[in-house]
């Protein structure tokens, strides 16, 4: 496994906790927060990339949150 699904893994991992979240707006920011609080400055710039280069491992709440609230995560 690389490091670029290792990123895509551990946001799925994330987004799977949040994702049983009954508010949906709260679940997409819970994943950003987490990702901001907890990944590197160049961990959140690699995950950019892919979720730009469209992942298609990349489950859609976690891609949402990052669309959603990317201006948190740059």
């Amino acid at each position: 496994m690389d490091a670029d699904d290792n990123l895509i893994r551990m946001a799925n991992r994330i987004g799977d906790f949040f994702e049983a979240m009954p508010d949906h707006a709260e679940a997409l920011e819970g994943i950003a927060t987490h990702l901001k609080k907890f990944w590197e400055p160049r961990m959140r710039a690699k995950f950019l990339v892919l979720a730009d280069g469209n992942a298609e491992s990349m489950k859609p709440i976690v891609r949402e949150a990052v669309t959603t609230h990317r201006a948190m995560l740059g």
